[in-house]
């Protein structure tokens, strides 16, 4: 069954190397959760797609289905679902995330 929404968020993740699925936009983010995630991605150097579900009520419960992960936001490397917000806090603060990245092969500044 093909999934319009679906194909949607699949086109997205699979275009951009970084994309996070969040409220508001990079640079006005509009929920501090999506806001943290911003910031760190932004303190690494990671050239990322920011995908605002505010605009989009489509996107917005179509990606909670997609990867059956309940809150916004949603951060996707390389095509592949890594957390929401407590998850890519605890990975930058442990330096997981930094190597995931290296592992993916997306650029970055060095862990700091």
């Amino acid at each position: 069954m093909s999934n319009p929404v679906f194909e949607r968020i699949d086109a997205d993740i699979k275009a951009t190397p970084v994309v996070l699925f969040m409220k508001g936009t990079p640079v006005f983010p509009q929920c501090g959760f999506s806001a943290r995630v911003v910031q760190i991605l932004s303190h690494m150097g990671v050239p990322f797609k920011g995908v605002n579900v505010l605009e989009d009520m489509e996107i917005r419960e179509g990606i909670k289905e997609f990867s059956n992960w309940p809150t916004i936001p949603q951060l996707y490397v390389q095509g592949e679902f890594v957390g929401g917000c407590d998850i890519i806090t605890e990975m930058f603060q442990s330096g997981e995330l930094s190597g995931l990245l290296k592992e993916k092969g997306v650029a970055h500044k060095a862990d700091a």
